[in-house]
């Protein structure tokens, strides 16, 4: 039998006054909410991460890729030549590149100096999803 200084659980006998085993709802509540916490940051920094990969990869390959088309216009006289457009192909699928040109004045060229053109190229990937700019100048002698 039970006597006075005990109550009955389903686990067995309890002395009076002992505490009992287990959380109360509040103290799960707390934890979950600290958990979901902790996950959101994490979720944060992994999305953060998967994007600035992706923006190291783009800017690694278009570095290259310009590179290549720089490379391009050594073989080409610029003097005639006003712009043009293209892919690279199978070899970069969803790369394309645009070159611009344009004459531009300068107060610290003399008149009968060299003609100074500017060179604007540019890589894109998938349309322009990510674009990667490069403006350079070339002095033109004739």
């Amino acid at each position: 039998m039970v006597s006075g200084n005990h109550r009955r659980r389903r686990t067995g006998l309890v002395p009076k006054g002992a505490p009992e085993n287990g959380f109360t709802l509040m103290e799960v509540m707390v934890a979950l909410s600290v958990v979901a916490i902790a996950l959101m940051a994490i979720y944060r920094m992994h999305t953060q991460t998967l994007f600035m990969d992706a923006r190291g990869r783009f800017d690694t390959e278009a570095t290259l890729l310009m590179g290549q088309k720089l490379a391009d216009l050594e073989t080409i006289k610029l003097e005639d030549f006003s712009g043009d457009s293209g892919d690279f192909g199978d070899a970069h699928p969803g790369y394309a590149w645009r070159i611009q040109t344009e004459d531009v004045s300068s107060d610290l060229l003399k008149e009968d100096g060299p003609t100074l053109k500017r060179i604007t190229v540019t890589i894109s990937f998938n349309g322009e999803a990510s674009v990667f700019n490069l403006t350079t100048y070339r002095h033109l002698y004739e």
